[in-house]
This record gives structure tokens, C-alpha cells and sequence, in this order.
């Protein structure tokens, strides 16, 4: 669609949620050192893991997925190419991880480790914190593809919080967040409003509220992280379909 035909609020919503992206793929743009760094620290960990559950060693695994990040990120030869129109930016990033891999396997390349392999540092886990983490996931009846898809969920759900808790904070509301995160999706709190509402000196009704506030929060901040990587409105509601299939399986 030309850009002209289309709504403001169409053009508002493909400036969002492509902006991270958008601003990392350009060195030289404002942020985009930051925002390089955040999708590393996105999505190395569901990377390491979905090569983990494909058989590789943990040695391979992280040198893969630092290879990938090394060569084809944070050069930035794999976002010269991506625009809103090309759809999920997690969809799209994991097959151009299976590209990266499937090119070094067909150069024959050695991956040792301290080998040709360039590491990079941008506040990425070492082996040991990435291994345990994928030690503690769920047994191997999940496909790659699908531990993948929850490890992302569970990534998502994590940010949110984290966002969710630094505004709490900022607004001098972080006692309150801390006593009721536990009611948030993706936790498994089965305390009464009672018990916190006498923890933090409220009323049970007023726990209650406060509860309703903070899921409507939380939904707007789910929202607006998944639109940032996503390819339209619809995808949205998609991601967010996906994320309540992975947590009923």
C-alpha cells in the first residue's frame, strides 16, 4: 500500500513497532547501538536454545549463535534487508539463524571454540548461565521449533514485567508491584487478597483494584512490545493467540 493511501493510525503503528528494529540496523542512527544490544539480549537465549533442542553440543550452540550474532547482526548484514512487510521479526530472524548454520555447515568450517568464531559483547550469558537455563526447560517432546516459540513467550512475559516494574518504580508505586507481580499472567501465586492486602496495610477491595489496574497495564505493555516486531495489527492478535496456546500445552 502507498504510504499515501494509508491511515495515520496505520502509519503511527509501522513506526512503533518496527523502530527498534529500524534503529539497529543503522550504526549511526540515534539509539541504534541500544537497540542493537537489546535484540541481542532478546532473543540469544531462545537462538542457544532452539539450537540446543536441534541436537547441537552446548560448545556448538553458543558458538553458533554467537557466530550468527557476530557475523550477520551486529554487522548488520541480516537487518539491511527487513521491513514491516516481511512479518514476524522473530519468524524471520530463527530462518535466518537456520541459514547462517546451514552456510557454515556447507563451508565445512570448524567451530571450535576460541576459534574463527568472533564472541561478542553486549551483555550476552556465558555458556554456563545459558546451559542452565535450558537444563530447567521442559522434557524433549517439544520440536525445536516449538521450544523456540516458548522460550520466546517466556522471554516476552519477563520484559513486560521488567517494564511494567521500572514504571511502578518511577511513580513510587515499587512496594505495591512487588507485592502483586504474583497476580500477573505467567505466575503461579495462589495467595489470597487478604493475606496481601494485610501485608501492604489496604483493603481487600482495594487489593482487588489495584490487581484490575495492573493486568490492564500489563496488557497494553504485552501489546505494545509485540507490535515492535511484527508486520501489522492482525499479527498482534496472532502473537497473542500464540502466547496462550504455548502456556496450554
Amino acid at each position: 500500500m502507498p504510504a499515501s493511501s494509508r491511515s495515520p493510525e496505520a502509519a503511527r503503528f509501522t513506526e512503533t513497532h518496527w523502530s527498534v528494529v529500524a534503529a539497529a540496523a543503522e550504526s549511526r542512527a540515534p539509539g541504534g547501538e541500544a537497540a542493537l544490544e537489546q535484540l541481542c539480549g532478546d532473543y540469544w537465549y531462545p537462538l542457544y536454545a532452539f539450537l540446543r533442542r536441534r541436537g547441537h553440543s552446548p560448545a556448538e550452540a553458543e558458538d553458533l549463535t554467537q557466530g550468527f550474532f557476530a557475523e550477520r547482526v551486529v554487522t548488520r548484514r541480516v537487518l539491511k534487508d527487513i521491513s514491516p512487510e516481511r512479518g514476524k521479526f522473530r519468524s524471520w530472524l530463527l530462518a535466518s539463524l537456520q541459514n547462517f548454520v546451514s552456510h557454515e555447515r556447507e563451508k565445512a568450517t570448524a567451530l571450535k571454540r576460541g576459534g574463527h568464531i568472533q564472541h561478542v559483547a553486549l551483555g550476552l550469558p556465558d555458556l554456563g548461565e545459558a546451559e542452565g537455563r535450558y537444563q530447567a526447560e521442559p522434557g524433549h517432546d517439544l520440536t525445536p521449533e516449538k521450544l523456540f516459540d516458548r522460550v520466546w513467550a517466556f522471554t516476552l512475559l519477563d520484559q513486560v514485567q521488567e517494564e511494567l516494574r521500572a514504571a511502578y518504580d518511577r511513580g513510587g508505586r515499587g512496594e505495591l508491584f512487588t507485592a502483586l507481580r504474583g497476580f500477573l499472567p505467567g505466575a503461579d501465586s495462589t495467595r489470597p487478597y487478604a493475606e496481601v492486602a494485610t501485608q501492604i496495610g489496604k483493603s481487600e477491595d482495594a487489593v482487588k483494584m489495584a490487581v484490575s489496574r495492573l493486568r490492564q497495564d500489563f496488557g497494553k505493555t504485552l501489546r505494545a512490545r509485540i507490535a515492535r516486531t511484527v508486520g501489522g495489527e492482525a499479527e498482534v492478535e496472532e502473537e497473542l493467540r500464540q502466547l496462550l496456546a504455548v502456556f496450554a500445552e
